[in-house]
């Protein structure tokens, strides 16, 4: 794995050992900054928040892109190791790294609300329980009014027939599809 472009385009990234997590490959990664760049225009100034945050590849492209701040949410240990010493090249200021169960307990809020999220959970993560994640960030005032949200699942999960998703009155912006992963774009809006 590697950073596709930007500024530490080309730079290596280390992955968790074992199965306790699953890197984003660099295909399915390009695939997803095109659609997010089509969807918001720019990467500048970005509040990225990567939960699930594995080896940060996702954050960590969007940082090399332009975006201001990334906050990577982790809880395993190996997978932790890895994410300290892959976002080292974003330098201080623009990373924070939170151990954390999300599912338990959010992060603290940054000092603005974050306008992209990247959700990777276990694919035996229920759609509802995503949901509810998403609607804690959303009513805390984590989320921008207008924050896009990158969802990766498996291609057996439908978050748009989930009635907790489909409560959320989020704008479906796109689904790509690679195997067995599908990533589903999604939009904020006004509740």
């Amino acid at each position: 794995m590697r950073i596709i472009a930007g500024e530490f385009k080309g730079r290596p990234l280390k992955a968790p050992k074992g199965t306790a997590t699953r890197p984003t490959v660099d295909r399915v990664r390009e695939s997803l900054m095109s659609s997010i760049l089509s969807a918001r225009g720019t990467w500048e100034d970005a509040m990225v928040l990567d939960l699930f945050a594995g080896s940060g590849a996702l954050g960590l492209e969007s940082l090399s892109r332009g975006a201001r701040f990334a906050c990577f949410c982790e809880k395993h240990p190996g997978a932790l190791e890895a994410l300290r010493a892959n976002t080292s090249m974003a330098g201080k200021g623009r990373v924070r790294i939170v151990k954390t169960d999300v599912c338990k307990r959010l992060p603290a809020p940054a000092d603005a609300p974050y306008d992209l999220l990247f959700l990777d959970p276990p694919y035996a993560m229920e759609a509802q329980r995503v949901a509810s994640l998403i609607a804690q960030l959303r009513e805390s005032g984590m989320l921008a009014d207008d924050a896009l949200i990158s969802y990766e699942h498996d291609f057996s999960c439908d978050p748009l027939s989930n009635d907790a998703f489909v409560s959320l009155k989020l704008e479906h912006v796109t689904r790509k599809k690679f195997g067995a992963t599908v990533i589903d774009l999604l939009k904020v809006g006004t509740v």
